[in-house]
């Protein structure tokens, strides 16, 4: 053992009588012999230390492990635990390894006691001896909405949710496995609906899955949308199929995949498609079976004569959801078909439906009724109600009102220019379209007249073709138009509504940043607003039944982003009514009214919607006296009845009789608003509201919805009230709750 030759630890060695004898065995340097190798000296002795081992020999052969000592080295390293790599992990895998069965009872997949929890389903509360009796590999789970998305859902939208989640999993009609969600626009369908899938796809009270596999049918506009939504809201946790288009080869390639598909955890269990390629390829579809089928704007399987309906019809699936904000839109039949699709036989058949329920209930509307008739129709429409109301959920916009800002809707009557006046009254002497409306419906022999005056009270331009070809009612109405008259330009002083959108298009532009949707039935009107964009200098954007789907959604973002520098969202309701989500704009003009109620509620919802920050302002644009007015009462006749039905109000006048409805051909140039003057307005002096409605009156009904009748004196709306000297006449309007809102 060698020792430290510094001179102070030499001192305390000698200074130690314990190391005296230590210290003989120590030799100097200068008296050490030289050794040799092996440790011994030139005198032999040896002074290896006892600690020293002989060092091995060194060879190149690797030493070869024992095959038992490795395997179970091995085995040791694979045998450890699995452990979830996330800190602070506190999970229900504990020390298990993966794949073992869980010991106990089955377990829901998500918290039902956690705070905000929304829970579809509760197993019975067991006592004690009936735990101990039961199977615990069937023992029913809680059913749990994912938190995800629980927190989002507003109140209204967390009981639609476990409404839906009832229907399907014929809980509230044993042997019924549909319902109608009949929610008016705006309330969010689509997140309920994508609610309900994605619980449908995860769990059941079973702990399995209650579907594999789920089918969504649009209208080709929104296929987009719905595939956003989904992505929106799940974020990534399922992967959706959306087909809007491509070769038949390769959409039927798509369609086998998706039906082909099984197991619990299916790739793409979400198929998202349009109405006319479902049926187009309704047979690849109809060939195995899927969980859920969920019809937006359902609404067009109102008649179940057409093919769209046929083949939904056909498809292999029990559960069916049906989305539509206007599921009463002309009669009572097209709603029979909308709930008999959900769930066939409830209602019986058509005929005993027609002769049970829907000529009682239109007789009792009538306004030239016996009060017989009254009474059997209401008995009548409260049994149709009681039946329905167990698979059909409606709530109104009312509910909006706690989350977006106030609308204001105004039917603003333009009254029509000497040129107009001139060119309609030509038409009604030598058209002379007798054949009128027969019990509400309209012949064939007038639906050109009818069209022709409709495009007359837009503007004179879309039926100079006519005049110049004199057609019949056309006859030397060229000489009526101004000298040196060309339809390349627009000259809105030729139509009272041209004229009075010019003036609220361009007060709007010079006083705000608001932007505007205008809303025509004819692309031919569009047309019109294209060539007074121009001329103006407004940059717009138009969508139309021209433009492909995938090029809609891209302009739709577009306007919405508050960078983008459009000012004016033309869309022609037919194309684009539907669905579309345009709060970029607050203000929207309805040029031009529609027989089918719907398709003007459906247009006039696309700003006052969710993501809405300002206030929306609705403009109702119809031509004093016209067929217009015309078509707006037999539009109010239609919503009292889906009133009666569907919104259950019970105290919707009459205020119009079939006979009235059938005075299409007349212009009444004398009137302020024939519309007024026939709902025989109890508010109003000389067309001044003078007084507050009385409790129980007419402002309680859907017909008479307006809060305000008034002249020029009467408006609040600056932009409006810019545009009164030009054509108004007269106008109705109604702000959106205004009694829950606090104004006067």
């Amino acid at each position: 053992q060698r020792r430290s030759l510094a001179p102070s630890q030499l001192a305390k060695r000698k200074a130690g009588d314990e190391e005296e004898e230590e210290e003989e065995d120590w030799h100097p340097p200068a008296a050490r012999k030289r050794q040799k190798a092996g440790g011994e000296t030139e005198s032999g002795e040896c002074y290896r230390s006892p600690f020293r081992k002989p060092l091995a020999a060194l060879t190149n052969r690797p030493q070869c492990l024992d095959s038992t000592q490795h395997e179970a080295f091995i085995r040791s390293i694979l045998s450890k635990p699995f452990k979830v790599p996330i800190p602070n992990y506190k999970g229900p895998l504990g020390l298990r390894a993966l794949g073992i069965k869980r010991a106990g009872l089955r377990s829901p997949l998500h918290d039902p006691f956690e705070e905000g929890a929304l829970v579809l389903f509760e197993p019975p509360v067991l006592s004690a001896h009936d735990q101990l009796k039961i199977d615990k590999d069937k023992a029913p789970v809680h059913v749990v909405v994912d938190p995800v998305l629980s927190r989002v859902l507003r109140p209204h939208q967390r009981e639609g949710v476990k409404f839906l989640w009832d229907c399907v999993t014929s809980r509230r009609i044993p042997g019924s496995h549909g319902c109608i969600m009949a929610d008016e626009m705006g309330l969010g369908k689509t997140l309920q609906c994508i609610t309900l899938m994605w619980t449908l796809l995860r769990q059941s009270p079973d702990c399995k899955p209650e579907i594999e596999k789920a089918v969504v049918v649009s209208p080709s506009s929104l296929v987009r949308n719905w595939y956003n939504e989904v992505e929106k809201w799940l974020g990534g946790r399922i992967q959706p199929l959306a087909i809007d288009g491509g070769s038949k080869e390769e959409i039927d390639r798509k369609l086998v995949g998706f039906m082909n598909q099984r197991g619990l955890r299916v790739p793409s269990p979400i198929l998202i498609i349009s109405y006319e390629t479902f049926r187009l390829h309704a047979e690849v579809l109809q060939k195995g079976s899927v969980g859920l089928v969920i019809c937006d704007e359902g609404h067009r399987l109102k008649n179940s004569e057409n093919q769209t309906y046929q083949a939904l019809n056909s498809l292999n699936t029990p559960r069916r959801v049906l989305i539509s904000g206007t599921p009463i839109q002309n009669d009572l039949l097209e709603y029979f078909s909308l709930v008999h699709f959900v769930n066939s036989g409830i209602l019986g058949t058509a005929q005993e439906f027609k002769r049970h329920f829907e000529m009682p209930i239109l007789k009792g509307r009538d306004a030239d009724a016996s009060e017989a008739e009254r009474h059997k129709g209401e008995e009548r429409l409260k049994e149709l109600i009681s039946i329905v109301n167990r698979c059909l959920i409606r709530r109104t916009s009312d509910i909006l009102s706690k989350y977006l800002p106030v609308k204001i809707e105004q039917v603003v009557c333009c009254r029509l220019t000497p040129l107009q006046a001139e060119l309609y009254k030509n038409f009604l002497k030598q058209a002379k379209p007798v054949e009128e409306l027969k019990e509400g419906k309209i012949s064939v022999s007038s639906l050109s007249s009818i069209t022709s005056l409709k495009k007359l009270c837009n503007h004179p331009a879309l039926i100079h073709d006519k005049c110049v070809e004199e057609e019949e009612g056309f006859m030397g109405a060229l000489d009526l138009f101004p000298a040196g008259y060309s339809t390349k330009s627009v000259e809105p002083q030729l139509s009272g509504k041209m004229l009075v959108l010019d003036y609220i298009l361009a007060v709007t532009k010079s006083t705000s940043s608001d932007k505007v949707v205008l809303v025509s039935n004819y692309t031919q009107t569009l047309d019109l607003f294209e060539k007074l964009c121009r001329s103006r200098r407004y940059l717009y954007v138009r969508l139309d039944g021209t433009m492909s789907i995938k090029k809609r959604a891209k302009i739709v973002e577009r306007f919405n982003s508050p960078s983008s520098p459009e000012f004016i969202f033309m869309l022609s309701s037919k194309a684009g009514g539907c669905g579309l989500n345009l709060i970029g704009a607050n203000r929207l003009v309805m040029f031009d009214p529609d027989w089918n109620p719907a398709n003007d509620e459906q247009a006039m919802a696309r700003v006052w919607r969710d993501g809405q920050k300002k206030m929306c302002y609705i403009y109702r644009l119809l031509s004093t006296g016209t067929i217009e007015e015309k078509i707006f009462q037999r539009q109010t006749h239609k919503k009292a009845l889906s009133s009666c039905v569907v919104d259950e109000e019970q105290d919707v006048e009459r205020h119009f009789s079939l006979g009235e409805l059938k005075e299409l051909f007349t212009l009444n140039e004398a009137t302020t608003s024939d519309t007024h003057d026939k709902i025989k307005c109890r508010r109003c002096v000389n067309g001044h509201q003078v007084r507050p409605p009385p409790e129980g009156s007419d402002c309680t009904s859907d017909v008479s919805q307006w809060h305000h009748c008034a002249d020029k004196r009467g408006l609040q709306d600056s932009v409006l009230k810019a545009a009164w000297d030009a054509a108004v006449t007269f106008t109705f309007h109604h702000h959106s709750h205004e009694e829950q809102r606090g104004i006067p």
